[in-house]
């Protein structure tokens, strides 16, 4: 989601963004925490990051094809999704 040059940065629930749901996270000054209003996920900044960093693993190749599988215990190649071409 964009957002404007104002204010803090926003950051999507990690929990709530680990079952595809997009929710940003609202920022609690008084406690230094973040907070979502649909699942109850409270976190510090670090905590957010880190599980934020994992959502990230998770869609590492989501821009990419799988053009072969490879034999037995060897990674699979891809190559660069081209949207609409075969």
């Amino acid at each position: 989601m964009a957002q404007s040059g104002k204010g803090k940065l926003n950051f999507r629930c990690p929990s709530c963004f680990m079952r595809d749901i997009d929710i940003d996270m609202f920022y609690e000054e008084a406690k230094q925490e973040y907070y979502c209003l649909r699942c109850s996920f409270t976190g510090s900044l670090a905590d957010v990051l880190r599980l934020n960093e994992m959502a990230r693993f998770r869609y590492r190749a989501m821009g990419l094809r799988v053009v072969d599988f490879g034999e037995d215990n060897q990674p699979p190649k891809f190559e660069p999704h081209r949207g609409g071409s075969l």
